[in-house]
């Protein structure tokens, strides 16, 4: 008898779990994040992530989707088709701005979080600039894990303390071309490409786009004010063509962060890439000013191109309860804290303790807090989807004929056909 007593409250309590919708068996705590993070440096910032949410929400099972492929180029599509076919991981990797707000959004694909901003009290210590980039007709759809730095030239402070090459605060194109030409005739290879996949080539002209035209004609060009056939924007790429020209002969069997680890052996002096580049250094143990120094990419300074990654919570997330957790610890200071330091980026929020980071950080949060703060083409934030693919095919062609004319040609029509331009 009492053996039939225990068998019953065991069948009464797993009959009350299935019938009750908050209550859920150990089996299916689970959470699934998407997201392109693969290379050392992103592993590492992606782990801290994890077992912080680990720590919140005891006994989850982590199912960690990624892709291969930075910046997204081969993660995209995979996920575009899981959206489409109704089988979405409960959050993803996404830019702000013309990714999050002109694809996932207005396809039904993620849900408003207001409710978690003003719970968490996000909307006290994360800029309203930041915010908007993540918010359509009054509602917010992601939480910001980091803000990245696009515009950064990274060098081997060793390799060019060899060949008696200093930089400065600043660096302009022609400084530049200066200390290209006394590499090259010393037998090193002055610039590290990893273009593999494109947007890598693609971020190093936009960088070049930023230093010939300045904030301002930035903002222009992209809100339709400048053409894309200006003047400015056929020298800005004459002189990235240049730039690749100086560029390692096995660029496009390389990746961006195997076009890192070639700086960082001091088989290539520079490198032109988001501060996810940091996060290599710190994998290989390399100090900042010391292995490894940075200035911002040749003309831009006083600007901040925004790279930034969120995460949404996906409409019909499979594990919904997991999934709030998830962007809660996404936005919480702590978590932010050892995501940033070990990922390159700086924090979202503005509360947190900056003696926390090293030099880099320092630098990079001073530049934020300071400088003119503009949307990334290449990581598209800035144009919308149909221009930023645009974008990326001509640079493709490009990077082979070296042809400034067609290439603004090129843009002119995609800017048309984006309906860019005023």
């Amino acid at each position: 008898m009492k053996k039939l007593v225990r068998f019953s409250l065991a069948a009464l309590a797993l009959l009350l779990a299935a019938q009750i919708p908050n209550v859920s068996l150990a089996a299916d705590k689970k959470l699934e994040v998407f997201s392109w993070w693969t290379s050392g440096g992103e592993a590492a910032a992606l782990d801290a992530l994890f077992q912080a949410t680990k720590k919140a929400d005891p006994g989850v099972e982590i199912i960690n989707a990624t892709v291969a492929g930075g910046g997204g180029s081969a993660a995209r599509p995979v996920l575009q088709a899981r959206l489409a076919g109704g089988n979405p991981p409960d959050s993803w990797q996404t830019h702000p701005g013309w990714e999050l707000l002109g694809q996932y959004v207005p396809a039904n694909y993620c849900e408003p979080i207001n409710d978690i901003y003003q719970s968490e009290g996000w909307d006290k210590v994360v800029p309203k600039d930041l915010i908007d980039l993540l918010t359509k007709d009054g509602k917010t759809y992601a939480v910001l894990a980091g803000v990245h730095r696009g515009n950064n030239l990274w060098y081997n402070k060793k390799v060019l303390e060899k060949n008696g090459i200093k930089v400065g605060d600043k660096m302009t194109f022609d400084e530049f071309f200066a200390a290209a030409e006394k590499l090259k005739a010393a037998g090193v290879t002055p610039l590290a490409v990893g273009d593999s996949g494109i947007w890598a080539t693609a971020q190093l002209f936009e960088n070049t786009l930023l230093g010939t035209l300045g904030p301002q004609g930035w903002t222009d060009l992209f809100n339709g004010k400048m053409a894309w056939d200006d003047p400015k924007v056929k020298q800005a790429a004459q002189t990235y063509g240049k730039m690749l020209g100086y560029q390692n002969a096995d660029h496009s069997a390389l990746s961006w962060d195997q076009a890192v680890k070639a700086v960082i052996e001091g088989k290539c002096a520079f490198t032109s890439m988001g501060d996810w580049t940091y996060g290599e250094f710190v994998k290989a143990n390399k100090k900042d000013n010391e292995d490894f120094g940075w200035v911002s990419h040749p003309g831009t300074d006083g600007a901040f191109i925004i790279v930034a990654d969120g995460f949404p919570l996906a409409k019909g997330a499979p594990h919904k309860q997991e999934a709030i957790t998830w962007l809660k610890v996404v936005g919480s200071k702590d978590a932010q804290e050892a995501f940033n330091k070990l990922k390159g980026s700086i924090p979202a929020r503005t509360d947190v303790d900056k003696s926390k980071f090293g030099p880099y950080h320092n630098w990079s949060m001073d530049s934020f807090a300071k400088d003119k703060l503009l949307p990334s083409c290449a990581h598209g934030e800035a144009a919308p989807a149909g221009f930023q693919q645009a974008f990326l095919d001509n640079i493709t062609t490009f990077v082979v004929d070296k042809n400034a004319d067609r290439l603004v040609k090129a843009l002119v029509q995609a800017a048309k056909e984006a309906e860019m331009t005023k």
